[in-house]
C-alpha cells in the first residue's frame, strides 16, 4: 500500500513538473497553484522516505551511492530555493501573507533553481527508472518480453533523448541554469502540444542519462567485486 502511495505521489510530481515548466501555457495563477501542489507533494515524498535521511551516515559509500546522495541533496536544495522564492514572488496564493523578501534575488533564485530542479529531478527519476520498468514488466502478461519489442523501446528511448538534447540546446537552458541570461523569453504563440513535447523529451534525455549512468556504475562495481 505504501509503495503504491509513493508511486502515485511520484507520478503526480512528474506531471506537475512538466506543467510548471510550461509557464507560457498555464499562466501565472495556475503556475502558482501547480507550484504549491508540487511543494506539498515533495514534502509528503520526503516524509514517506524519511528513513533515507537516517541512513545517510551509515554504511559504506560506493560511487553510485555517493552520486545518488548528491543528486537527492541537490534536489532538496533546489526545492527549498523554489519554495522560498515562489512565496516571495507570489501574486495570488501567498500575496496576502506578511512575507517579504528581496524581489530581484528571489526572481534570480527562482529562475536558476527551476531549471536546475528540472534537470536534477529528471536525473533522480532516471536513477529509479528500473523500478518503473519493473512495474511495467509485472503488468505485462507475458513471462518473457519479445526481443523485437525491447529493441523497439530502446530505439524510441534513443530518439526521445536525442530530440531532448536538441530542444535543450535550442531553448538555451544552460544559460538559465548558470544565469548567463537572467530573463526567460517565452514564446506565447507556441502551441501547448509543442511546449509539452519539448519538455517531455528534455526530461526523457536526463532520465536516459540517469538510467544508463546507474546501469554503468553497477556493472563497474560488479566487475570490480569479481576481480577481488
Amino acid at each position: 500500500m505504501k509503495l503504491k502511495i509513493k508511486m502515485g505521489i511520484d507520478l503526480l510530481m512528474t506531471a506537475l513538473l512538466l506543467c510548471l515548466m510550461a509557464y507560457q501555457v498555464t499562466g501565472q495563477k495556475l503556475h502558482e497553484w501547480f507550484g504549491t501542489g508540487m511543494l506539498v507533494l515533495f514534502l509528503l515524498h520526503n516524509i514517506l522516505n524519511i528513513r533515507w535521511y537516517g541512513s545517510l551516515f551509515k554504511g559504506k559509500y560506493t560511487l553510485l551511492r555517493a552520486m545518488q546522495t548528491l543528486i537527492n541533496i541537490s534536489v532538496l536544495i533546489s526545492m527549498l530555493c523554489l519554495g522560498f522564492s515562489g512565496i516571495v514572488l507570489s501574486r495570488h496564493i501567498f500575496a496576502g501573507l506578511p512575507i517579504q523578501g528581496p524581489m530581484a534575488t528571489a526572481r534570480t533564485m527562482h529562475l536558476a533553481a527551476s531549471y536546475w530542479g528540472f534537470v536534477l529531478m529528471s536525473i533522480h527519476l532516471g536513477f529509479h527508472w528500473s523500478m518503473v520498468l519493473g512495474l511495467f514488466r509485472r503488468l505485462w502478461s507475458r513471462k518473457k518480453t519479445p526481443a523485437t519489442f525491447v529493441w523497439l523501446m530502446r530505439f524510441i528511448a534513443i530518439f526521445i533523448a536525442g530530440y531532448g538534447a536538441y530542444c535543450f540546446h535550442k531553448e538555451n537552458i544552460v544559460s538559465y541554469m548558470f544565469l548567463k541570461q537572467e530573463f526567460v523569453f517565452f514564446d506565447f504563440e507556441q502551441s501547448a502540444v509543442s511546449v509539452f513535447a519539448g519538455y517531455i523529451t528534455m526530461m526523457g534525455l536526463w532520465v536516459f542519462i540517469g538510467f544508463y549512468t546507474v546501469k554503468g556504475l553497477r556493472k563497474i562495481t560488479s566487475q570490480s567485486r569479481r576481480k577481488e
